[in-house]
């Protein structure tokens, strides 16, 4: 639990606190990414964290939810990408598409017909990334930092049909 909400709060500040107020972004990390959210997060059987490791240390992680458990649509024949994490000095190692591959296969293997997730429209990196691999805006939606409205673009991956 404790190298959970150490990843989590790292990895989410080293990308986005610069660009947030510090209050609204403290506030953030104390419920979202609380050790106490984060356990119950754990608890629910429809959401799946998986650690990624480099060199033998823990690099990231990636977590995604089914049905009652995404955020947004709550689509029975998808998955949601909710997070996927990777610690800074581990980023441009291939590990995010690493990542996004295994989630591909559980999607498979749980016969979904597609991915999708949430991203902050200023996150023009990891946008450029996510269509890389075939995803596509299809929507948005806002998500809060504290009292700060921010609006992520809703990207979707269809998979293929068995």
């Amino acid at each position: 639990m404790e190298s959970l909400t150490e990843i989590s709060r790292k990895t989410f500040s080293d990308a986005f606190e610069a660009a947030n107020d510090p209050e609204d972004f403290q506030h953030y990390l104390n419920t979202a990414l609380s050790s106490k959210t984060l356990l119950s997060e754990l608890q629910n059987p429809l959401s799946h964290f998986y650690f990624v490791y480099h060199e033998g240390k823990v690099a990231g992680y990636f977590k995604y939810n089914e049905a009652a458990a995404q955020t947004d649509l709550k689509d029975p024949l998808a998955i949601e990408l909710e997070r996927i994490y990777v610690v800074s000095e581990y980023q441009n190692k291939g590990l995010g598409r690493r990542m996004i591959n295994e989630v591909i296969q559980k999607a498979i293997e749980l016969r979904k017909r597609y991915i999708w997730l949430g991203v902050w429209e200023e996150n023009k990196g990891a946008i450029s990334f996510y269509e890389s691999l075939g995803f596509e805006k299809f929507g948005k939606h806002p998500y809060y930092i504290g009292k700060d409205r921010q609006m992520d673009w809703l990207m979707k991956l269809q998979l293929p049909t068995l």
